[in-house]
């Protein structure tokens, strides 16, 4: 019989994640130790790398905390030879930063489209050149990248967000049709709205925060751990026959069309 539990384990397994001082990239790097992998923390803010990997330690787990701009391809091909000397074998990498300029199409600069572009396309393509190549020579391996519900639905403002995010999903499948012989799974997850320090501010707006928050099926909005839960899932041997995908931590957002109204009380 199958032991499910072993399935989820990561132990002995060897993880980077970019993005790690904060939100999501941070819930998932302490999801990957609480279940045993040794992970390279990195981010642009070497500090915050750094202090999530000295969080990870406090709790027992391995950890180090490394700079890396995922804006810079420079950066991202030094992060991943940084890994290869560290681990003889790289079993998980997950990519978690993004930007957002929220602005209409006809108010869109050149810089700003450059800026957006460059981390959230480019970025991906970089990530998974110097992971993906790892994995491939070792012939096995989790890469995990970062789409959203804007890849399919969309407000004013969020056009161009949401196409780089469109785009993630299909470069994940793109690569995973690519690499999947070579034993290396690619997927994507796709949160919805998570309380993160980046979105403090929207708290301080409860007219935006509940409006959000009604955008689910459960009128609320996700911590950064139930997005890193699934995080942990792709990254895992339970995921063994999962490639190509985008899982939706979306709360039921992309289920329903717009906030919920008229119910009547369930018995």
């Amino acid at each position: 019989m199958t032991d499910y539990r072993k399935l989820f384990d990561l132990t002995g397994k060897t993880a980077v994640v970019l993005g790690a001082a904060a939100g999501i990239g941070k819930s998932s790097a302490e999801a990957l130790a609480a279940l045993g992998a040794k992970v390279v923390c990195a981010d642009r803010s070497k500090e915050g790398a750094e202090a999530t990997a000295a969080g990870i330690r406090e709790r027992g787990g391995i950890a180090d905390g490394v700079a890396c701009d995922a804006a810079q391809r420079s950066d991202v091909v030094a992060l991943a030879e940084t890994v290869r000397a560290k681990f003889p074998r790289l079993d998980i990498a997950v990519t978690t930063p993004g930007l957002n300029i929220r602005k209409t199409i006809l108010d869109y600069t050149d810089e700003d489209l450059d800026r957006v572009l460059t981390l959230n396309i480019k970025g991906t393509v970089w990530f998974f050149q110097a992971f993906g190549g790892i994995m491939v020579k070792q012939k096995g391996g989790s890469i995990i990248a970062c789409s959203s519900v804007r890849a399919v639905t969309i407000e004013p403002g969020l056009a161009v967000y949401g196409s780089t995010k469109a785009a993630i999903s299909l470069l994940v499948k793109g690569f995973a049709s690519e690499v999947g012989r070579n034993g290396v799974r690619v997927n994507a997850i796709a949160p919805s709205i998570a309380e993160t320090t980046l979105t403090e501010p929207f708290k301080q707006r409860p007219d935006i925060y509940n409006l959000y928050a009604a955008h689910t099926v459960f009128n609320r909005w996700s911590s950064s751990d139930e997005v890193a839960t699934a995080v942990a899932y792709l990254a895992s041997d339970a995921a063994s026959y999962v490639s190509g995908s985008t899982l939706f931590v979306d709360g039921g957002w992309t289920g329903i069309d717009g906030p919920p109204t008229g119910l009547t009380k369930l018995s």
